[in-house]
């Protein structure tokens, strides 16, 4: 924050305001510290707020307010971590449904609550995040076959 402001990068001074009014807020309604999975979360859904605000603005033809959303986009993701590729998000998929038929029967469409738990799990102890909808895409397509 400091940092931003002595370098006058007013965009990023403001989203980083904003990142920890959000965060403050948050404490305030839990009514104590945040772990650092809440904190994650909290970023995440910032995220996916701008996501939605610029498919918004580019529908309402408002290119600089969408602009402006990818902008702080950038400034919130460089405190997350990494996100993983379509290609670990596959491995960690099927490395989850080779343990679950190791301990039994092969887990269909049914199971899907379940891998997908397991998965995220496996790919947050790596150390990154991903998208759940592109998890829960890999995951239908790995146990319909």
């Amino acid at each position: 924050m400091v940092a931003s402001m002595k370098a006058r990068d007013a965009e990023r001074t403001s989203t980083l305001r904003m990142v920890m009014t959000a965060l403050k807020n948050k404490e305030i309604e839990k009514r104590g510290e945040l772990s650092e999975a809440e904190e994650l979360q909290t970023l995440t859904t910032m995220v996916k707020q701008r996501h939605e605000s610029i498919e918004a603005f580019t529908r309402g033809d408002r290119p600089l307010l969408a602009e402006k959303e990818a902008a702080e986009i950038k400034v919130i993701e460089a405190y997350m971590p990494k996100v993983a590729g379509e290609e670990q998000i596959r491995e960690n998929v099927a490395a989850v449904i080779a343990e679950l038929t190791a301990s039994g029967s092969r887990p269909g469409p049914r199971e899907m609550g379940s891998v997908m738990k397991a998965v995220q799990a496996k790919i947050q102890s790596t150390g990154l995040r991903a998208d759940g909808r592109q998890v829960s895409e890999i995951v239908k397509a790995e146990l319909a076959k």
